[in-house]
């Protein structure tokens, strides 16, 4: 008879408390319980996954390497991996690569990058492409949530932003539901916090990430490591109430690692992932039993987790190692590929697929509010979250009155006279009030916008809305203190100064001086919509505004003798039309004295502001009214290039595979400085030059990547026989999958030869075996 292992009391015959152990159970005993129970229902839902591979097209060598870099192969992720999980039945995922890749393919968050196959089917019906987005509710690794709101403002934003028929009355009794059902009324009115400040635990974070999913009624809900970072009571109680949910009708699947030995009996179904493929999938039972007919059974007072998941790893610490533990995982692999556990579950599969009344696909919740509701509540939200930093207002709000501290300290008061550079302090006011400008909000945009950014890239993904709503709403929000922010500081300048004492002309200086302001931050969120490091857009806008300056000021040289190509450009500046618009306001009807005691050549040929104006910048005059229409034209038609370059980050999104995470097999390392080729080959070249040069003539090294070295050809021959002996049929399980105790003397004997050289890299054993270098 075929026997399982089961989690047991034993209780002891003088009649005291008796403690858990793995017992063996029979079927036949299995089914006594089965049939004093209820009849086994059919499950209202079930999830199936039939074959599902991926495969990525690397390049061999990083980018700086031109031969290598030429040269291309092929990486398998996933290799044919099928399972299948019912209503009220919580799965999780161990091993040690593709767990997060395999939860991409089922969700369909898989780009474009590589090459992927299979079928996901749920009650029996294949899901097309846009149907994912609407049946399966994702958490991810990383809790990406708003600091300065409470427990119960981040669900009610999340509700409005789902949820389009339900009154507020009905959207906060469903918030406090859910609330309830994940442990957390405690502390709904309790800070998210974050690094600066401290605020719920992060047990908490968890739970008020997976209850975000929740709001929407999901039937299958993924979650990616949710026991990361966690402690391990806590860790504990995460999966326990993850199994709860899934006791609720719901199907759970769950990436996992170093789970507890106490979570053994909690888990409906395990599997185990090893170099992409599925080493076993079934029961806790099951799996005791089928590692101790595999020869590898659990020891006593061991965690049956952790013991499993070695025994499925590959050892890369040198290429004997690599080779032995490869040759027992493809082993195991085939064992259990051979076992009626993979057979019965290829058969669950197939009934699935074959029932005549298929139950409807479970969507979520769809009535999304319509594309105007959501930006009010983006909006809304943004500003309570941003508002309640108080330092951060309060430097948003004096940024620009302390810059403008330090130039009146400076200039302390303009002058009349010629002789005393009364034209040339106004030109300096001039080019400081529109050259720094920029600077103050793109360091707002870096500060603030990149959490914002994390969150819409997640909350765009499970369908809530699009990125380009929360470029609006931030940029909505923005105006306001823009707008104080840049009135203190021209009200202080302008008057404490001495310039042209002119109501109307304060408007027009202040009016000005905004556009550049909100520029620096505009232009700072677009391009941080296209690339991902802060940095190098900190660079960027920098050059952009001094290449702006140059061009278009006219202070370092005139338009008029500047070459042609350059004067046309200088349309295309903001500081062109800035520049122009606050000449004519300062120098236009302003008068100069000269002093006559101490004359200097030409000092008193200017003795009117129009003739600076009629010098430098011709026709500025009667342009007025259109510089300022043109300067103003700048603000929509950056905010049209940020909402379409949002919309390709969207596009770019689906092209790009977040579960797979290349390994650094290319890495060039400059003392401490590392630069990594990136996912896909979607990192920055530009950084990546930048970053090298720099390093290299600050530390005065010059590095070069050296050529790798191939693998001596005894050491490819002795991983293809090994390879080749784990592909081919052999004796039973147990003998074969057995390393003797010679063979590890051996192993320990070949690691103590001398090492090769520091820049050999060792090949994958998967393209050693397809003989790709």
């Amino acid at each position: 008879m075929n026997t399982f292992y089961s989690m047991q009391s034993v209780e002891p015959d003088n009649g005291s408390k008796g403690k858990e152990s793995f017992k063996f159970v029979s079927e036949g005993k299995r089914d006594e319980w089965g049939d004093a129970g209820e009849e086994p229902s059919e499950p209202s839902c079930c999830l199936s996954v039939r074959k599902i591979s991926y495969t990525v097209s690397e390049r061999v060598g990083p980018w700086w390497d031109l031969p290598s870099f030429k040269k291309r192969w092929t990486r398998q992720i996933l290799n044919d991996v099928s399972l299948h999980v019912d209503s009220g039945q919580i799965m999780g995922i161990l091993g040690n690569s593709g767990k997060t890749t395999l939860l991409d393919a089922i969700a369909g968050r898989i780009g474009k990058c590589g090459a992927l196959s299979g079928e996901v089917f749920v009650n029996g019906m294949k899901l097309k492409r846009e149907e994912y987005q609407d049946c399966f509710s994702y958490v991810l690794q990383s809790d990406n949530l708003l600091s300065y709101l409470t427990v119960e403002e981040t669900l009610t934003y999340t509700a409005q932003l789902a949820l389009r028929k339900h009154s507020a009355k009905a959207i906060k009794k469903k918030v406090s539901g859910v609330m309830a059902e994940l442990s957390l009324s405690h502390v709904a009115h309790s800070v998210i916090g974050g690094r600066v400040f401290p605020g719920i635990s992060g047990g908490e974070r968890r739970r008020v990430s997976i209850a975000g999913q929740l709001l929407q009624d999901p039937r299958v809900i993924l979650l990616d490591e949710p026991t990361t970072g966690l402690d391990s009571m806590t860790a504990n109680q995460i999966v326990g109430l993850l199994a709860e949910l899934a006791r609720r009708n719901r199907i759970v699947i769950v990436t996992i690692h170093q789970p507890r030995s106490e979570l053994f009996r909690v888990f409906s179904r395990i599997a185990i992932m090893s170099r992409g493929e599925l080493v076993f999938c079934g029961q806790p039972e099951e799996m005791v039993d089928f590692f101790s007919q595999c020869g590898y059974e659990c020891p006593d007072y061991c965690n049956p987790f952790d013991i499993y998941v070695d025994y499925t790893s590959v050892d890369t610490r040198s290429s004997e190692r690599e080779a032995a533990t490869f040759s027992r995982m493809h082993e195991i692999t085939s064992s259990y590929q051979r076992s009626a556990i993979y057979q019965s579950m290829l058969g669950k599969v197939e009934r699935s697929l074959q029932r005549a009344n298929k139950p409807a696909i479970p969507f979520k919740s769809k009535e999304s509010p319509s594309g105007a509701a959501k930006l009010e509540v983006l909006l809304r939200r943004t500003a309570r979250n941003l508002s309640r930093d108080r330092m951060g207002v309060l430097m948003r709000l004096s940024q620009n009155l302390i810059y403008g501290l330090f130039v009146a300290f400076f200039v302390m008061h303009l002058d009349n006279d010629v002789t005393k550079g009364a034209v040339q302090d106004r030109i300096g006011i001039i080019y400081q009030s529109i050259g720094a400008s920029p600077y103050t909000g793109m360091l707002n945009a870096v500060a603030l916008f990149p959490a914002l950014r994390a969150i819409s890239d997640q909350e765009s993904q499970d369908g809530l809305y699009s990125k380009w709503q929360m470029f609006l709403a931030y940029i909505f929000h923005i105006l306001p203190f823009s707008i104080l922010s840049v009135f203190i500081f021209t009200s202080f300048l302008y008057w404490a100064v001495g310039m042209h004492p002119d109501s109307l002309r304060f408007l027009c200086y202040s009016a000005v001086v905004l556009v550049p302001h909100i520029i620096g931050e505009l232009l700072t969120v677009v391009l941080l919509g296209v690339f991902h490091d802060p940095n190098m857009v900190n660079t960027g806008v920098a050059l952009l505004n001094i290449a702006g300056i140059l061009v278009g000021s006219g202070f370092l040289r005139s338009t008029q003798q500047m070459p042609t190509v350059f004067q046309w450009l200088s349309y295309l500046t903001f500081q062109k039309y800035s520049c122009e618009l606050l000449i004519v306001t300062e120098f236009h009807g302003l008068n100069f004295t000269c002093n006559i005691s101490k004359p200097l050549p030409g000092a008193c040929a200017i003795t009117q502001g129009s003739q600076i104006i009629d010098e430098g910048y011709p026709g500025a005059l009667s342009r007025f009214t259109l510089d300022f229409v043109l300067l103003y034209s700048f603000l929509p038609a950056l905010m049209l290039l940020g909402m379409i370059s949002f919309k390709i980050r969207d596009r770019l999104a689906l092209d790009r595979s977040p579960g797979y995470h290349r390994p650094n097999t290319h890495v060039h390392v400059l003392n401490t400085s590392i630069i990594k080729t990136g996912n896909c080959e979607r990192d920055n070249k530009i950084s990546g030059v930048v970053t090298y040069l720099m390093l290299t003539a600050l530390m005065g090294i010059w590095t070069r990547s050296d050529k790798e070295v191939p693998p001596p050809s005894s050491h490819r021959n002795t991983v293809l026989s090994l390879t080749a002996s784990a592909r081919s049929s052999s004796p039973p399980a147990a003998s074969r999958l057995r390393t003797s105790a010679a063979a590890r003397s051996h192993s320990a004997s070949e690691l103590r030869r001398p090492k090769r050289r520091r820049e050999t890299r060792y090949y994958s054993l998967i393209a050693l075996v397809s003989g790709k270098r």
